[in-house]
């Protein structure tokens, strides 16, 4: 490819919502559109009225972004003028039928794109995705591994099937960036990457944008109704097993009735979580809020940001924690400690723990002159390495790198 010619670059994701979402968003709204053409490419989440009275396999446009779940991204890349397309296969989900579909109509869509690079992201849609580009002969595949499929907590069986996936996928690929230092090791340990094709990046985020104002946290406070005087833990994520909302939850019943949780992010477990809170008696401190979109707004209202998940990459949600000069917990489990130095950053604790993770938020709540402190040498790890233009940069550089796939070489 060119130095210098303006290449067609298509992102990759099953669903455009979230950290992986937002940085891959992020990453394309950095790349200079005068050298660029960009396209998103997501899957069927949210395709209801449309999917259900059409045959179409595929949406394009208007059309895609009018059927996009709530919470996803789409509108935003198709106002910076990216193209969207919507496969209706492709959904997070193991089905094989829907795979198979989603192998062949994505490779169709990739081919009839003419595209110069095919950028992917999550696990499914990196794993279809890149070997639909291999079929559809496009000549550069890259792929942004946010943290893994695989884990453990899974049974050694469906880690096994995890793992020879990635590898399968990896063979088409010419590029990868890794999410946090510890996703590189994994991928090199397992050896599912080859050193020159491996470049660690990191989640980014417009940091300023979270940069709290005088008064923003008795605003954030008003607009959620909370009771004067109370502290407040929160968290940001999805209601999912892998998020851990049942421990952050059970830690909040350790502490004291003047202690507010409050959690942004739906999903699945939302009515196993109500019944939850009510059996704890924490019905009126626990707030669970739902997607939100001004989580920027929300975030001065913490005392503290407590994360409760069993596994991770690298979540935007701390360095957007960071950004708003709210104190961090973590669990310690890869990357986390990227950004979580423990006791220098904020306090680290084990996954799975709801006693040590009231312990930890109990400390940071009655000693918020340490909280500071370590919400100060935070903000200071936090440099360029995570702007989105940072990343911009990388991606143009990895765009037109030389590196090739095992298949290619």
């Amino acid at each position: 490819m060119s130095s210098t010619r303006k290449l067609r670059v298509a992102t990759v994701i099953t669903r455009f919502n979230g950290g992986a979402g937002q940085v891959a968003l992020n990453g394309a709204l950095a790349l200079d559109p005068d050298s660029y053409e960009r396209a998103v490419v997501t899957g069927g989440v949210g395709m209801d009225s449309v999917a259900r009275t059409s045959d179409a396999e595929v949406l394009y446009g208007d059309e895609a972004v009018a059927n996009a779940a709530a919470g996803d991204l789409t509108p935003r890349a198709h106002d910076a003028g990216m193209e969207i397309v919507q496969v209706r296969p492709l959904v997070p989900q193991i089905a094989p039928r829907d795979d198979l579909a989603a192998l062949r109509t994505l490779t169709r869509v990739l081919a009839e794109g003419r595209y110069d690079v095919v950028h992917t992201h999550s696990a499914k849609g990196g794993v279809i995705g890149r070997i639909a580009a291999a079929r559809a002969g496009v000549p550069r595949i890259v792929h942004t591994w946010h943290g893994f499929p695989f884990n453990e907590f899974q049974s050694a069986l469906r880690r096994g099937v995890y793992i020879r996936m990635e590898r399968a996928a990896a063979k088409h690929t010419d590029a990868f960036l890794a999410i946090g230092s510890e996703t590189v090791t994994t991928a090199l340990r397992l050896g599912l990457a080859t050193p020159e094709r491996i470049r660690l990046s990191w989640p980014a985020v417009d940091v300023a944008a979270y940069a709290t104002a005088p008064g923003s946290r008795a605003q954030a406070r008003r607009r959620l109704d909370l009771p004067l005087g109370v502290k407040v833990v929160g968290s940001i994520g999805r209601l999912t097993f892998q998020k851990g909302p049942e421990i952050f939850v059970r830690a909040l019943a350790e502490l004291p009735d003047d202690v507010f949780g409050l959690w942004v992010g739906g999903g699945q477990m939302a009515d196993e979580l109500a019944k939850l809170t009510a059996k704890l008696g924490l019905t009126e401190r626990m707030r669970w809020l739902g997607h939100r979109d001004d989580v920027a707004d929300v975030l001065p209202a913490f005392d503290v940001m407590a994360m409760a998940s069993r596994w991770e990459g690298l979540p935007c949600v701390l360095v957007e924690a960071i950004g708003a000069g709210v104190p961090l917990i973590a669990t310690a489990v890869p990357s986390n400690q990227d950004l979580v130095l423990a006791g220098e950053t904020g306090l680290l604790v084990p996954p799975e723990n709801p006693q040590q993770l009231a312990a930890a938020m109990a400390h940071l709540l009655d000693d918020p002159a340490a909280a500071a402190r370590m919400a100060e040498r935070a903000r200071a790890r936090v440099g360029d390495w995570f702007s989105p233009g940072y990343l911009g940069k990388q991606l143009d550089e990895t765009y037109r790198g030389t590196s090739k796939r095992p298949h290619q070489r």
